[in-house]
């Protein structure tokens, strides 16, 4: 097993541990292989993965699955770059960032309407800025880079996204339905922890010299 390579805060590695310990089932291992042979693709070639999670809004999934796999790579030493952007320009929903609170990263906001949030997972970390962003967003590299696709709708409805590799659906259900409800929080923590337990699923794949 592979140890990490930087100190997680405190407050998040109970979460990080957590999410090690899941079993991603046969199926989700499948549609997780493609990412994981894109990235030990750029690794063998001693190069930086770039990867862009892409989803309509840009506001829960496609946040959540960037955050935790840019965590996920810091944690076991991997080079690569995480992006995210959407079709439409929202914000990122407050909701989502509350989980991830929750779990332990460090978080501040900048901004109104759709604030810019830096996100950190340890002291030494790069710190992580997220908003809600168009998929092609300077901020975004602009080519030679995986679009890893967070939800159905942005996959069927965007058949062509300039500056991929390769395109790899990895698709999650959406927590909004559950929003002013009871189950809520717990929703919101359910799907981050899936998509924490798949990104550090695939980082412990991924080989280095």
């Amino acid at each position: 097993m592979k140890s990490s390579k930087r100190h997680i805060w405190p407050e998040l590695q109970a979460t990080v541990d957590y999410a090690r310990e899941q079993e991603v089932g046969e199926d989700r291992r499948d549609i997780l292989h493609p990412l994981i042979d894109y990235i030990q693709a750029r690794v063998d070639q001693g190069k930086t993965a770039h990867l862009n999670f892409i989803c309509t809004h840009n506001s829960r999934r496609s946040q959540l699955a960037q955050i935790w796999a840019q965590t996920a790579a810091g944690y076991f030493g991997i080079p690569v770059r995480c992006y995210s952007g959407g079709v439409e320009v929202t914000a990122f929903n407050e909701r989502a960032v509350a989980s991830l609170k929750r779990s332990g990263f460090r978080i501040r906001a900048e901004g109104v309407g759709n604030p810019v949030y830096t996100v950190t997972f340890s002291e030494d970390g790069q710190p992580i800025r997220a908003f809600s962003k168009l998929y092609d967003n300077p901020e975004n590299t602009a080519s030679g880079f995986a679009a890893v696709m967070t939800c159905s709708d942005a996959d069927e409805n965007c058949p062509f996204i300039p500056g991929t590799e390769m395109r790899i659906p990895v698709r999650y259900e959406d927590p909004k339905e559950f929003d002013g409800t009871s189950e809520e929080a717990f929703r919101y923590d359910q799907r981050s922890r899936q998509i924490a337990s798949e990104m550090f699923f695939v980082f412990s794949q991924i080989k280095t010299t």
